[in-house]
């Protein structure tokens, strides 16, 4: 597996080893020995959820709150999206900026996305279907999001904004500096 450091250090591209033969492909799509001895800390994670989304569809941008955050682990299992995380660390010196990342059935890359970020991906593709791994469960009381075309953000979606289809949830989301924010020093991971 070969792990890549984005622009915001916290924010890590996986792309896995592929051996292909005339049979097909094999992969390790995870290995939490390598990701833990890349980060320098543990991750544990709990749950793993799949959903599948139609051309044009902008999921986010989404979080868990206090006391139950979320580190997330994302890949396309088909398809291709953008996928997008923002800082929303208070403290930390790339508050408010974000990674927007390709990831396709096609490229195998995976995000890892560290609690005190906030997530969304939008599909480019006729269809697309997204697995991701997170480590605490879900709480309905602490989900939240900021909203996605907040121009404090500044974020390209890649699409016009006439081609993209959001829940009333997600219209509805407020501005990023409305929203209450994580202490950078608060989600401190164990280190190995």
């Amino acid at each position: 597996m070969n792990f890549i450091r984005t622009n915001i250090h916290d924010l890590v591209i996986i792309e896995p080893t592929v051996h292909y033969d005339e049979r097909g492909y094999l992969s390790e799509t995870f290995r939490q020995d390598q990701l833990e001895k890349f980060l320098g800390f543990k991750v544990n994670f709990c749950q793993d959820n799949e959903s599948k989304s139609n051309y044009g569809v902008l999921r986010g941008l989404h979080y868990q709150s206090i006391p139950f955050p979320q580190t997330k682990l994302v890949r396309v299992l088909q398809g291709k999206v953008l996928d997008v995380a923002v800082d929303a660390r208070k403290g930390s010196p790339t508050f408010g900026h974000h990674v927007a990342v390709e990831l396709s059935s096609e490229n195998r890359r995976q995000l890892f996305v560290p609690k005190g970020f906030a997530h969304g991906f939008v599909a480019l593709s006729e269809t697309a279907t997204l697995a991701y791994k997170v480590d605490n469960y879900f709480k309905p009381q602490c989900d939240t999001g900021i909203a996605f075309d907040d121009p404090f953000l500044g974020i390209d979606w890649k699409l016009p904004a006439a081609e993209l289809i959001l829940s009333q949830k997600d219209k509805n989301q407020v501005p990023f500096l409305e929203v209450t924010h994580f202490d950078v020093n608060s989600y401190l991971y164990d280190e190995l």
